[in-house]
């Protein structure tokens, strides 16, 4: 149980949840996409815009790298997240608000209130820039991992 806590020390809870969906979509809902979603029934969002068929599957690797990128840098704290976490955010946040208006036909007012908190998400981890420092994982005199 100790080792289980000592993963999830050193970043602020909102962080931690995204570090859990990340490992989520990379362990179990990729594979799942990729390898057993059928290609008539599979499709990837992009800025909004939806891929269908074999264009959706051709996109799934780099989904399920930035995904794994993503589960990497939150458990390592790696610099190289800043600033890619927030902008892939923002590419959410517009893909939120685009989407909506694209293919559901709602008002363009609906399509940014549902992308607002994705662009708030996307601010916090801009504003997070000095928390992704490369966290250290020491081991202390009683054998226990915990971060630097």
């Amino acid at each position: 149980m100790e080792k289980l806590k000592n993963i999830f020390t050193g970043r602020p809870h909102w962080m931690n949840a995204l570090m859990v969906f990340c490992a989520y979509m990379t362990f179990i809902y990729m594979p799942f996409d990729l390898f057993y979603k059928p290609v008539d029934q599979d499709a990837e969002v992009w800025f909004g815009y939806m891929l269908h068929g074999w264009a959706a599957k051709a996109t799934e690797p780099i989904h399920w790298l930035i995904y794994g990128a993503g589960f990497y840098g939150f458990l390592k704290m790696k610099r190289w997240m800043f600033p890619w976490a927030a902008l892939y955010v923002v590419q959410v946040a517009i893909g939120m608000a685009v989407w909506p208006w694209l293919y559901q036909q709602t008002a363009w007012w609906m399509g940014a209130l549902i992308g607002i908190p994705f662009a708030l998400l996307a601010v916090m981890l801009w504003r997070a820039r000095n928390q992704f420092d490369d966290m250290v994982v020491v081991t202390d005199v009683a054998g226990e991992q915990t971060p630097e």
